[in-house]
């Protein structure tokens, strides 16, 4: 139970592969302009991640040190195909959407990062949940910025109107916007991060003070 605790927590806040390692910023801010555009990409990306851990962890003590990054990258790409077939066959609309980000997978830093840094290094179990928090740490970041990009930038929700006369503005909806979003985001997840550890560190101070007063009485 503490591993899983501990994957997911990582890949969700203290590992964000986004909004802490500000990893595969093109596929999220291309992707990021709908929500459905984001839960396809998400779902996707975390398949691939999962599946790709497993099968990395499993075959790890085979592979050559010389040859392990074509190695993970051959992996990576079967499943990848795999999804893309998927898509293709059963949601040819979000498949069309997606267009060239979906073979891109394949060399999505966050999935080759998480082969290299911990899946080859670490056994199956501790491996699938590295790429389920991961996977859902992508995500999260993707819903995030579609949200406020969509709504704002189109005036829609999951594609529906959802204000009524109102100018959506455009910007948003475009790299710049996404950008801008992005660093709002990261600013408001760093802002709090600092509050949090000043609030301890007062916290821990506060509680050393009051240590040493009562050993001075006694």
């Amino acid at each position: 139970m503490s591993i899983i605790k501990e994957r997911l927590n990582a890949g969700l806040f203290s590992e964000n592969p986004l909004f802490v390692q500000i990893l595969a910023t093109c596929p999220t801010l291309a992707v990021s302009t709908s929500i459905t555009n984001a839960i396809g990409m998400g779902i996707s990306a975390t398949s691939v991640l999962v599946a790709s851990n497993v099968v990395i962890s499993l075959i790890r003590k085979f592979i050559p040190d010389k040859i392990r990054i074509p190695a993970f990258i051959t992996v990576i790409a079967a499943f990848v195909t795999i999804v893309q077939f998927l898509l293709e066959g059963f949601v040819p609309t979000l498949h069309n959407s997606l267009g060239l980000f979906i073979p891109l997978i394949v060399v999505n830093c966050i999935i080759l990062g998480r082969a290299e840094a911990y899946a080859s290094k670490k056994d199956v179990y501790s491996s699938l949940w590295d790429g389920i928090g991961m996977g859902l740490g992508f995500t999260l970041a993707l819903l995030s910025l579609a949200f406020f990009r969509e709504l704002i930038g189109s005036g829609t929700f999951l594609g529906y109107k959802v204000i009524p006369g109102y100018q959506p503005a455009l910007l948003l909806i475009m790299p710049p916007g996404g950008f801008i979003v992005l660093g709002l985001i990261m600013a408001f997840i760093n802002y709090y991060g600092i509050r949090k550890k000043k609030k301890a560190h007062k916290e821990d101070f506060e509680e050393n003070e009051l240590e040493t007063e009562i050993e001075e009485v006694a």
